[in-house]
């Protein structure tokens, strides 16, 4: 690993645990398998996410609840909050299929329909400016990955690669880089990601002091770590996780 000190570091904060309800106000399709959603409500008031890979955890309940232990009781599942107010959020979702609980009701539930929002409980957030950036994930960190471009400057060096099913299935990420789309077809979710991530060499370096990104299927972990060893990149100044598990419908991605 490299002995030179980062101009960065990875800090890490907890943010008191809250639980809100909201109500779904409006539903922007980005690509036919992905959906932005605007929750709105007055208990968003103080809601913060200071760190751009945060996770909180939304909670479908099947009817009205009465209470936070009935909220709770939902079925549940995490998500990286995108932008908010003090009166909205947005959250970005992956479609595939009708599988899950929470994928169809960002797709299909009615305008006015509520939900509940648990956290985020804590941050990981970025501090000082990283020489370099390299963000990799599939659809499932998008969001995440729009919150870390949204920190790199302008004329920053970096690289920024997505992975989706195919052409047309791209949605528009504002970054002072151009974003490389990767397509898995009907490959595994991952796998192209896997590959280009196994093609990188220590010559490949995305420039000095770089912070790297990694978030996708869980078979990223291994890869993205085997990356990190050859660029001589410190695991304290990186992220490098499985934001889901195939064949598993509730999964926690580590925080």
């Amino acid at each position: 690993m490299s002995d030179t000190k980062s101009g960065f570091s990875i800090e890490r904060r907890g943010l008191e645990l809250r639980f809100r309800t909201v109500t779904l106000a409006a539903r922007e399709w980005l690509a036919p398998d992905f959906v932005r959603v605007r929750l709105s409500g007055s208990d968003l008031r103080g809601f913060d996410s200071p760190g751009s890979d945060d996770h909180m955890r939304l909670f479908f309940p099947a009817g009205p609840v009465q209470s936070v232990e009935e909220m709770r009781a939902a079925p549940s599942r995490e998500y990286t909050p995108l932008a908010w107010d003090e009166d909205w959020l947005d959250v970005e979702f992956a479609v595939h299929g009708d599988a899950g609980v929470a994928a169809p009701w960002a797709a299909t539930a009615p305008l006015g329909s509520s939900i509940g929002v648990g956290g985020p409980r804590g941050s990981a957030v970025l501090v000082g400016t990283p020489g370099s950036w390299l963000l990799v994930g599939d659809e499932t960190a998008i969001p995440a990955i729009r919150r870390f471009a949204a920190l790199m400057p302008e004329g920053a060096a970096g690289r920024i690669v997505v992975e989706t099913t195919a052409a047309g299935r791209e949605v528009e990420i504002e970054a002072p880089v151009r974003v490389e789309w990767l397509h898995r077809g009907d490959a595994p979710a991952g796998s192209a990601l896997v590959a280009f991530l196994d093609g990188l060499g220590p010559d490949d370096r995305v420039g000095d002091d770089p912070f790297v990104f990694i978030a996708a299927e869980q078979a990223i972990v291994k890869p993205g770590r085997a990356l990190l060893e050859r660029w001589g990149v410190e695991t304290v100044n990186a992220v490098v996780k499985g934001y889901w598990k195939r064949g598993e419908a509730e999964y926690h991605a580590p925080h």
